[in-house]
């Protein structure tokens, strides 16, 4: 089913009832700053589950957290005054940050890792939503063929095989819910940065730049 939404007047309606269908373990199909991403939420384990499923992905790596604000970061992930500062400075924006995961975090996700992709996407549809929900997206980045089987964990994804129109995604079963604002979206993918170590490393070149 497609929800049209207008990103600058999104209809307290339409989030409510993406709301609901979260909170009973679905999955939706929302835009982003980059490219289309599949979300569930985090703290649902059914919709965790069907994400999981439904994208044939089964390494943590390939999934990230979707939050609306930095303030989300620090109930999962472990920073310091230094990777703080940096995130500030490109959230919102096309970068995923790979943080070490608090104590528990692992359990309370069902992870095997001790770290986490989270990212602030620059797009106010996700943002509402998340906002909306009180707790991070579960995410992938939707593409085609979806459950052909895995792919090399934070390869760059070829442009042919994301998605420009939200009605593209209605071929993707398993997915309850679109939300499209009617534009074609950004065939793009992140950049994603390792915070984890001592010094910063670039996993994947994607839509932001680094170094800055």
């Amino acid at each position: 089913m497609i929800e049209y939404v207008v990103p600058g007047n999104i209809d307290d309606r339409v989030v409510a009832k993406t709301v609901r269908l979260l909170e009973r373990g679905g999955v939706a199909a929302l835009p982003t700053d980059t490219s289309w991403s599949l979300v569930c939420s985090l703290k649902i384990r059914e919709g965790v589950k069907r994400l999981r499923t439904l994208s044939a992905q089964r390494d943590e790596r390939h999934f990230t957290l979707l939050c609306s604000d930095i303030s989300q970061f620090g109930e999962w992930c472990s920073m310091d005054n230094t990777r703080f500062r940096l995130i500030k400075r490109l959230s919102p924006g096309p970068y995923v940050f790979i943080l070490k995961t608090l104590s528990g975090t692992e359990k309370a996700l069902g992870l095997r890792r001790s770290e986490a992709g989270i990212r602030i996407p620059d797009h106010p549809v996700p943002l509402r939503i998340i906002a909306s929900l009180g707790t991070p997206l579960y995410s992938v980045t939707a593409k085609r063929k979806m459950t052909e089987g895995a792919d090399e964990a934070y390869s760059p994804i070829p442009e042919e095989d994301l998605f420009e129109g939200g009605w593209e995604l209605e071929d993707i079963k398993g997915v309850d819910l679109i939300l499209d604002s009617g534009e074609e979206q950004n065939r793009t993918f992140s950049t994603i940065l390792d915070l984890s170590g001592d010094e910063i490393s670039v996993l994947r070149e994607g839509a932001g730049p680094w170094p800055l």
